[in-house]
C-alpha cells in the first residue's frame, strides 16, 4: 500500500472556501464541538465557514443541492445565546451538518431528486433529523441522490450530477453521493445518509471517508411525507446512517442518530455487552470463491489485517459463510417487493437514468414473484444464524465494501453484461444488507486518485467492536480529499 499521511491537509487554515482564513470548515466535528463549547469560536463563525467552503467548491462538486443560509446562520445565533445564557448544551452544539434529501425535513421539500417531488414539503422532522437537532446540530443544507435512491451513482433531473472530489470521471457513489462529496470537501464534517443495498457505505469508499450502515432498528426514521405501507424488505434492510472524516466523528454522530424514537416500530436500545475476550480474532476476507476479485481491492483488506494485528488483534485469513449466496438474496427479497412498489412510479416519475438502471437491474436478475419473498425470508434466516455462529468465534469480520474499485461514471446504465458484473461486485454490501448486521467503510490508501477502503462488519448491534477495530486501522493513517481537487476551477 503506498504510505499516507495521518494529518488532515483540509485542517490547514486559510485555504480555499474560507476568506477569513479561520480553517474551521477543514475541521472535525468534535474538535469543532469542543471549541464552541469553550467559547473560542461561536457556532455562526463555524457555519459560516462551511457556507463559504460550499461557495468555493460546490458549483464544480453539486454534491448540496437545496442550502438553507439564512436559516442556519439564524439557528446558529440561537446556539451562541443559548451558550452565553448557560443553557444545557448537546454534544454537536453549533455543529454544522448535511441532510440527504429523501428524508423528511420540516419545512423544506422530500424531493429524492424526483421533479414531481419537488413542493412534497416535510411538516415535521424525521426522527434521526430531530435527533440531531436535540444534539444542537445546525442544518447547512441538503444533499443529492439518485431519482429514488436506488442507483449506485449520483444524477438526477431535478438536481443534476453530482461529481467526486477525487476524480472527476469517478462515481461518487450512490445513493448517498451528495454526501459523501459533500464531506469528502469540506462542506461540513457531518453528512446523513441511508442504505438498503450499500448508499451509505458506497459513497463512503468511493470518497475516501468512514460511512456506517447500522444494526437495523439502531437509528430511527419516519418520513411523514410518506404515503402507504412499508415494504417488509425495507423494513429489514434500510436503514440510517452517517457519513465522516474520522472515527471521532463517527462515535460522535452515531451516538446522536442512535436516539430512539415511537415513531419506528424497530428502534430497539440494547442492554450493555460484555468485553470482547482479548485478544479479539479477526476473520479477513480477501477473496471470494465466485467472483474475481480486483488486487487493488485484496491488498488494502490484507493492508487492514496488519494494521489490526500490530494492534493486538488475532487476524487470520478465514471467509465466513457463503457471502455472494447470500447477497443474492437481497434480489429475491427486494424485487418484487421494494421494487415491486417503486415500478409503476419510476415509469411515472422517474428520469432516464433510473429507468435506464433498474431495466437493466430486471434484465440481468432473475423475475422473482411472491412466494419467492417468502423463500428468501427463510433463507435470510438461516444466513443470520450461521453468521452469528461464525461470529462467536470471530467477532469481527474485514472484508470488500466491493469487489471492484470504484467505477467511472456511467458504468450503471450502460449494458447488461455490466449491470451484472456491478451487483456481483457489490455482494459484499448487499450480504450484510440482508442480515441486517452493522458494516463500516474504512478508507485505507489511494490506487492513482482513486481512494480504497474496506467494510468492517460485526455482530447485530456490536457497533462498538467495528469501532474499536476501525480506529485500530484510522491510527495508521487515512487518505485525505486535496483541499483542491486537481479538476476542479477553486
Amino acid at each position: 500500500m503506498p504510505a499516507v499521511t495521518s494529518a488532515h491537509p483540509l485542517a490547514t487554515p486559510g485555504k480555499a472556501g474560507d476568506p477569513a482564513g479561520s480553517g474551521l470548515w477543514a475541521l472535525d466535528a468534535s474538535e469543532l464541538a469542543a471549541l464552541i463549547r469553550a467559547g473560542a469560536v461561536s457556532s455562526r463563525e463555524a457555519v459560516a465557514a462551511c457556507l463559504a467552503r460550499m461557495d468555493a467548491v460546490n458549483g464544480a462538486l453539486n454534491a448540496v443541492v437545496r442550502r438553507f443560509d439564512e436559516e442556519a446562520l439564524r439557528d446558529a445565533a440561537r446556539a451562541d445565546a443559548a451558550l452565553r445564557s448557560g443553557e444545557p448544551v448537546g454534544p454537536l452544539h453549533g455543529v454544522p451538518v448535511t441532510i440527504k434529501v429523501n428524508i423528511d425535513q420540516q419545512g423544506h421539500p422530500t424531493d429524492g431528486g424526483i421533479v414531481a417531488y419537488r413542493e412534497l414539503v416535510a411538516a415535521s422532522d424525521n426522527p434521526v433529523v430531530a435527533n440531531l437537532r436535540r444534539a444542537g446540530a445546525i442544518v447547512i443544507g441538503r444533499t443529492n441522490t439518485p431519482g429514488y435512491s436506488m442507483r449506485w451513482h449520483t444524477d438526477n433531473d431535478l438536481h443534476g450530477q453530482t461529481f467526486n472530489p477525487w476524480d472527476r470521471d469517478v462515481t461518487p457513489g450512490g445513493s448517498s453521493g451528495g454526501a459523501g462529496s459533500a464531506v469528502a470537501a469540506g462542506i461540513g464534517p457531518i453528512a446523513h445518509g441511508n442504505d438498503i443495498a450499500g448508499s451509505v457505505r458506497y459513497p463512503a469508499y468511493c470518497c475516501g471517508l468512514f460511512g456506517l450502515r447500522p444494526s437495523f432498528g439502531r437509528i430511527p426514521s419516519s418520513n411523514g411525507t410518506a404515503t402507504g405501507l412499508a415494504p417488509i424488505a425495507s423494513q429489514l434492510m434500510a436503514v440510517q446512517g452517517p457519513l465522516t472524516r474520522s472515527m471521532r466523528d463517527m462515535r460522535l454522530a452515531f451516538a446522536a442518530m442512535a436516539q430512539p424514537s415511537p415513531l419506528d416500530t424497530r428502534c430497539v436500545v440494547p442492554a450493555p455487552f460484555p468485553p470482547a475476550q482479548r485478544p479479539v480474532r479477526v476473520a479477513l476476507v480477501t477473496g471470494s470463491e465466485e467472483v474475481a476479485v480486483a488486487p487493488e481491492v485484496s491488498e488494502p483488506v490484507r493492508e487492514a489485517g496488519r494494521r489490526l494485528a500490530a494492534g493486538g488483534y488475532r487476524v487470520e485469513e478465514v471467509a465466513p459463510p457463503r457471502i455472494d449466496a447470500i447477497a443474492r438474496v437481497w434480489a429475491k427479497m427486494a424485487m418484487p417487493d421494494v421494487m415491486a412498489g417503486l415500478q409503476p412510479l419510476i415509469d411515472k416519475n422517474g428520469d432516464e437514468g433510473i429507468r435506464r438502471a433498474v431495466a437493466l437491474w430486471h434484465e440481468v436478475l432473475p423475475s422473482y414473484g411472491p412466494q419467492d419473498v417468502l423463500t428468501a425470508l427463510g433463507e435470510r434466516s438461516a444466513a443470520l444464524r450461521d453468521w452469528q455462529v461464525f461470529l462467536e468465534t470471530y467477532p469481527v469480520v474485514v472484508m470488500p465494501v466491493s469487489y471492484d474499485l470504484p467505477y467511472r461514471v456511467g458504468f450503471d446504465v450502460t449494458d447488461a453484461p455490466t449491470t451484472a458484473r456491478v451487483l456481483e461486485a457489490q455482494g459484499p454490501m448487499m450480504a450484510i444488507s440482508v442480515m441486517g448486521l452493522p458494516g463500516l467503510a474504512v478508507p485505507i490508501g489511494l490506487a492513482g486518485t482513486i481512494p480504497t477502503g474496506v467494510q468492517v462488519v460485526a455482530g447485530r448491534f456490536r457497533e462498538d467492536l467495528i469501532f474499536d477495530a476501525a480506529e485500530v486501522i484510522e491510527a495508521h493513517g487515512t487518505p485525505r480529499t486535496p483541499v483542491t481537487p486537481a479538476w476542479s476551477p477553486v
